[in-house]
């Protein structure tokens, strides 16, 4: 068991894979262990999780900089995006970054049929022709290789434009200290840097976005009253963003509503230190110009499997292994890491 931040996690030892899902805390474990027993035995509280869902919204909030009552519940990033995506103008020119994970870019390209052009530009170059497009998506820190978006030029190239700004901040919220509220749209799952279970993803939409969306997903959930919207017509939404939330699954709500908080409650400082600090050491020793990321692409022939036999978990993305930093990893796993790819470094 490590300790890192105050938190006890297990199996943090040699896990540089949090760019694919995070490690729970055991605090987390232990409130999952004591709910699952309440749904074996059958005295589990559905509107226990209202709490939860309450808490979480409020931590996304603080995490990305973004006012509480903004925070839409999702299922998944590309699910969110599709309200979005649905909103948008017919025959609306849409710019994205080469390369992007598509759960970010699909529900946009999928609006072809309207009239709706989707072109790829490269990221450096994102902040020079944004305001020549309607909508720019991107995400905030890359997937495939950790590379982070240049977001005080994207915030003045669009200020005092009509252009609508879509950003993913599922690789960065959790490890990255965010201050968003400029955006129109903010979007990230919780299973990764958040460190909760898969099944819960959060939005959030500025003012004139959310007036333009037709919550599709409307359900009883979404509704003034939730618990007073199960039955009957007529259609009872939230006036706030909440009107767009989907029915929570439970157990994903409920790790949300608990490490969502305490990310929130940590020094983001210091947290974005330690991770990119690490980061940067390993950029170091393989020679690689230093970058603010907690994401490295390793460009070594043969490393996976020499990562695998010495315990380390990582992934492949793009052709090259792909190991991120967080909270939980300490000079331990850094030093096992540089000892497994040996003299390839």
């Amino acid at each position: 068991m490590r300790t890192a931040f105050g938190a006890e996690f297990s199996g943090a030892q040699g896990f540089l894979n949090s760019a694919t899902y995070g490690l729970p805390p055991q605090f987390l474990v232990d409130a999952l262990r004591r709910h699952i027993d309440e749904w074996q035995s059958g005295t589990l509280d559905a509107g226990s999780f209202d709490e939860s869902v309450r808490r979480a919204r409020a931590g996304y909030a603080t995490l990305t900089g973004v006012p509480t009552e903004s925070v839409v519940l999702a299922g998944s990033t590309s699910a969110a995006l599709a309200l979005v995506a649905a909103s948008i103008p017919d025959g609306s020119r849409v710019a994205v970054v080469a390369g992007e994970f598509t759960s970010t870019t699909f529900p946009f390209a999928a609006q072809s049929a309207r009239g709706v052009t989707v072109t790829e530009v490269p990221q450096a170059q994102l902040p020079v022709v944004a305001a020549g497009y309607d909508v720019v998506v991107v995400a905030l820190v890359q997937s495939a290789d950790g590379t982070v978006l240049d977001v005080a030029a994207l915030r003045d190239a669009v200020a005092g434009t009509e252009t609508r700004t879509v950003i993913d901040v599922t690789q960065a919220v959790g490890w990255k200290r965010l201050e968003l509220g400029w955006v129109d749209v903010t979007v990230g799952s919780a299973y990764k840097w958040l460190l909760a279970p898969r099944g819960t993803a959060w939005m959030s939409l500025s003012g004139r976005v959310a007036s333009a969306m037709t919550p599709h997903a409307a359900n009883w959930y979404a509704g003034h009253e939730p618990w007073d919207s199960i039955y009957g017509l007529p259609l009872r939404l939230a006036d706030e963003a909440r009107r767009f939330d989907v029915s929570p699954a439970w157990f994903a709500a409920l790790g949300a509503g608990l490490t969502l908080p305490w990310l929130a409650s940590l020094d983001p400082v210091a947290v974005e230190a330690h991770a990119v600090g690490l980061a940067n050491g390993l950029r170091r020793e393989l020679e690689l110009p230093p970058h603010d990321s907690a994401i490295v692409s390793i460009p070594v022939s043969g490393a996976e499997d020499r990562l695998r036999r010495a315990g380390i978990r990582a992934a492949v993305r793009a052709g090259a292994v792909r190991v991120g930093f967080h909270l939980y990893n300490t000079e331990d796993d850094l030093d096992r890491l540089l000892d497994a790819l040996g003299d390839n470094r």
